[in-house]
């Protein structure tokens, strides 16, 4: 069974491993992404890192997946991914749904549209 690049790029971002991120990403990246607060655009992998440390930072605890869809249409693909998290504030569940295209192996086009960290018991 192989995995879609979305599938990869979601388990990276759980286990925050940049370096695995990094690789899926084509260097010449168009990305957009949209968090409750802020509109992220990046042209390269290292801005995108560094959105997800940002997003994801060393206090957040990205304790399981609970979901991990991938789709595929037109000349798209599409990724969701929710994680439960822990950090100083309690417990939380992050959604983000992302549309992609590959370039040359690697995601090269990327849109992400994130739900923010919701409290949960």
């Amino acid at each position: 069974m192989t995995t879609s690049l979305g599938e990869e790029f979601a388990r990276g971002i759980a286990a925050k491993d940049h370096d695995r991120v990094r690789e899926l990403l084509h260097p010449q990246l168009d990305f957009r992404a949209m968090t409750p607060r802020k509109v992220w655009e990046a042209d390269a992998p290292e801005d995108v890192i560094g959105a997800l440390s940002q997003w994801f930072d060393d206090s957040d605890i990205i304790e399981h997946i609970d979901v991990i869809e991938t789709d595929a249409f037109a000349d798209r693909e599409r990724v969701g991914y929710r994680f439960r998290i822990r950090n100083g504030d309690g417990n939380h569940v992050v959604e983000q749904q992302a549309y992609f295209s590959e370039r040359d192996g690697k995601i090269g086009w990327m849109r992400i549209m994130c739900s923010g960290f919701r409290p949960v018991d």
